[in-house]
């Protein structure tokens, strides 16, 4: 992917798309859930917040709904839920509930979602989940994305793309100026395969060893078997041998 040499009239740099042929095709809209319900405390619940909802029955304020987890079906207000099309786009969420969503368990750093701006009109944001620690008061990180007259949008006014799904594509490529690169669309419950956790790798601290005490013969001895504990690995035995061999000849004044 490249930069055009072409401008349009705002003086904006083009990135150059792909053919629409050349997109992976886009998803169905799916239903989501808003909030755990009911949401009275001690009671069973119906359906969990971040969850696919089937769609019994819709009477335009009220619907009734299918939970993908529970099986049980709700009549509750449409505001309980947001569409999602082509798998990030929120139609009807607000930011603090776009940051409930990314804080799920199963998102990982870069998980992400579209929705309309709260503030700014005709404009979308784009919601990232960014948690350097656990104690991060402000693990989701919010960017405008604005829309231009002749339907581009932007993040950033030196780069535009035809649309929002030319531009997830691109900064899932690259973080390019985000806080990082989008590694994922948001989890949602019943549509998604649980996201494995990454193991923390364990980092094992050998013994501080004196070299002055420890003579050729043992840090050269080759190790006969897997419990055998070695000072020094393989190659870097092989690198003091041919040193030695070199410099020193037949010489064991190294030894001590």
């Amino acid at each position: 992917m490249g930069t055009c040499f072409t401008r349009c009239h705002s003086n904006l740099t083009v990135l150059e798309n792909p053919p629409d042929s050349e997109l992976p095709e886009l998803q169905e809209s799916v239903t989501v859930a808003l909030c755990n319900y009911p949401t009275f405390e001690d009671t069973e619940l119906t359906m969990h917040m971040g969850e696919k909802l089937t769609v019994v029955s819709d009477d335009g304020d009220f619907m009734m709904v299918r939970s993908s987890t529970t099986g049980r079906q709700s009549y509750i207000p449409t505001n309980y839920t947001a569409k999602v099309a082509h798998r990030w786009l929120f139609t009807g969420i607000q930011r603090y509930k776009a940051e409930e969503l990314l804080l799920h368990p199963n998102n990982r750093m870069g998980a992400f979602l579209i929705r309309e701006s709260e503030t700014s009109r005709d404009c979308h944001s784009l919601s990232i989940l960014w948690r350097t620690d656990l104690s991060d008061r402000n693990p989701v990180k919010h960017y405008r994305i604005t829309h231009l007259r002749n339907g581009w949008v932007y993040i950033s006014p030196r780069l535009t793309f035809r649309s929002l799904h030319h531009l997830v594509q691109h900064y899932s490529e690259s973080g390019d100026g985000l806080c990082c690169r989008l590694t994922g669309p948001c989890f949602i419950q019943g549509l998604d395969n649980p996201r494995e956790a990454r193991a923390v790798p364990i980092t094992v601290r050998r013994p501080t060893v004196n070299w002055k005490e420890i003579s050729r013969s043992v840090i050269l001895k080759r190790k006969r078997t897997e419990s055998d504990n070695s000072l020094v690995s393989e190659g870097l035995r092989e690198a003091i041998s041919s040193y030695l061999q070199m410099t020193q000849g037949n010489d064991h004044s190294w030894d001590t």
